[in-house]
């Protein structure tokens, strides 16, 4: 039996998957390096967050991603059922995830009003692909 190739828009969903993991391991990379291998091998009982900028600018990036993120997969989800062949979906999800791709050195640079510009182009990518279900 042959396995059918993936869809375009199912790559891109792995892609994101990938992206999210990336966010967690940066996140917890930084904050292991701060707090030390024992904490993050521990039962973490204890309250401890890092306070260094740079995890904390990774955990707020990775929290900021996780808030669009249930977005972009409901999104790609409708769009792998309702195909649209004009092809604006792709581009609104390929918006996205660069986007989100970005964002991350803007946010650990700690650059302003750029990253917030970039953040507005990944919801603009969302708002492109839900346009496509709709109309």
């Amino acid at each position: 039996m042959e396995a059918a190739a993936a869809s375009p828009i199912q790559i891109l969903l792995v892609l994101s998957v990938a992206l999210l993991v990336f966010h967690i391991a940066l996140q917890g990379m930084l904050a292991t390096k701060e707090l030390g291998p024992e904490w993050n091998a521990g039962p973490r009982d204890e309250a401890r967050h890092p306070k260094g900028i740079l995890a904390g600018r990774a955990a707020r990036a990775s929290a900021n991603f996780r808030e669009t993120y249930p977005g972009f997969v409901a999104l790609a989800l409708a769009v792998a059922l309702v195909p649209d062949t004009s092809g604006w979906d792709l581009i609104g999800g390929w918006l996205w995830f660069i986007a989100r791709l970005v964002y991350i050195p803007l946010y650990l640079a700690g650059i302003p009003y750029i990253r917030s510009l970039v953040w507005l182009v990944a919801l603009i990518g969302l708002a492109i692909m839900a346009a496509t279900v709709i109309f």
